[in-house]
């Protein structure tokens, strides 16, 4: 009797719902986002601004959005994905029809007084759709790869047009990273970025282009079906991609190109395109060990770094927290990704764990690059560092995908 009232008390539990979920990565997804807007406050503190308690209140709604989809069974995802991405890209072309403009582009919105940017949900959609996609596949041929490759491209496309080319990226690494783990020849990879590298090489080093071009025809040749046949076409897009790299280049705007050059060498412009790696590198040397303190910052409180509660969030960390406080934020994101591995390889089904991924690449790219712009090693693409930054629609989208992984934890097999 006693075991009946146990089993019955259990099955009342207020937390059952959620019972399987991940709840070290649900904390430090909450930990992260309290102490995003703590930094927010610092940043703003001179400047009569109050976004740090929206960016608590935004967590806030995003947190409620990731437990109700934390409870839901994320497989009925599968049959809606064609809605899923279709929603996806009228939400992308209403941008260029109604879109409200700012730093010279187009990229939000205005809902109620409220400006959405439809972007950043996008990368959460296309995540699903090429999970449900690639989860129906045990092994992906060559055609596979090909359809994948153009579903993603008409957001890539609608996304760059705004013009975004960050969050263009972003759609790059999350279909790379999911094609890997849907168990994709990884020589095709390879070639996929191969264009890129060549163009570049083309202009640094022409004894290595030349390298370059011939390996990836031999990758071509020993990965590829009727690799005779594919090895000259795939040698003759790596010449051709030195010129079809500066075309690419001219269709960039002037504010692209200098973002992508910029940070070689900041002084160049120093009051111009180099002043933010300049404010920001010295924010970050001068925290040194344990930091300035809290609201102590003299590059942060004094407002040198613009937009620094955006984009470069992390030389606030840098300067006022210092060295240690840094390596506090780059061990919690490595926290969060070994549990996403975790789950991704835990999961009941491919779909589950495919979406994962998708979820752990487009964590990964945005860390990385933010990071790496704010200490000079990446050039300034107007990357949100996730959780920490100021923006209501990528903290939500944020929240809204740990709610599916989250779901995929709570399905998975005892």
């Amino acid at each position: 009797m006693t075991q009946k009232l146990v089993l019955r008390n259990r099955r009342k539990s207020p937390l059952s719902p959620w019972q399987h979920i991940d709840w070290s990565l649900l904390l430090v997804y909450i930990g992260m986002t309290i102490f995003g807007g703590v930094m927010i406050q610092s940043v703003e503190r001179n400047q009569g601004l109050t976004d740090w308690w929206q960016h608590w209140l935004t967590g806030g709604i995003g947190l409620i959005l990731a437990l109700i989809i934390a409870r839901c069974r994320y497989e009925v995802l599968v049959n809606w994905k064609w809605i899923i991405y279709i929603l996806t890209n009228i939400s992308l072309m209403a941008v260029q029809v109604i879109g409200t403009s700012a730093l010279g582009a187009q990229r939000w919105i205005n809902v109620g007084g409220f400006h959405v940017q439809p972007s950043e949900f996008a990368k959460v959609g296309v995540i699903i759709t090429l999970a449900a996609i690639l989860s129906s596949k045990t092994r992906v041929k060559l055609l596979d790869f090909f359809k994948v490759l153009i579903i993603t491209a008409v957001p890539w496309l609608l996304v760059f047009l705004e013009p975004n080319l960050g969050t263009s990226l972003i759609f790059a690494a999350i279909t790379i990273g999911m094609l890997y783990w849907g168990n994709v020849n990884p020589g095709w990879l390879i070639l996929l970025v191969s264009p890129i590298f060549s163009a570049i090489l083309y202009n640094i080093y022409f004894p290595a282009w030349v390298a370059w071009i011939t390996l990836m025809a031999l990758i071509a040749w020993r990965s590829l079906p009727w690799g005779s046949l594919w090895a000259p076409i795939v040698g003759g897009i790596n010449f051709l991609s030195g010129n079809i790299g500066q075309i690419l280049w001219n269709l960039l705007k002037d504010y692209q190109k200098d973002r992508l050059t910029g940070f070689l060498n900041p002084e160049q412009d120093p009051l111009g395109t180099g002043y933010h790696l300049i404010q920001s590198r010295i924010a970050i040397g001068s925290g040194q060990l344990f930091g300035r303190g809290l609201y102590q910052g003299t590059q942060t409180q004094l407002n040198f770094i613009p937009e620094q509660h955006t984009d470069f969030i992390f030389s606030a960390i840098g300067e006022e927290l210092g060295f240690i406080g840094c390596i506090f934020v780059l061990l919690a994101f490595w926290f969060i990704c070994m549990r996403l591995v975790i789950i991704a390889q835990s999961a009941k089904d491919n779909f589950g764990s495919i979406m994962v991924i998708g979820v752990l690449s487009m964590l990964i790219f945005q860390v990385f690059v933010n990071i790496g712009m704010n200490i000079g090693l990446a050039p300034v693409t107007g990357i949100p560092l996730p959780l920490l930054s100021y923006g209501r629609s990528a903290l939500l989208s944020n929240f809204i995908a740990l709610g599916l992984v989250e779901s995929v934890a709570n399905c998975r097999p005892k």
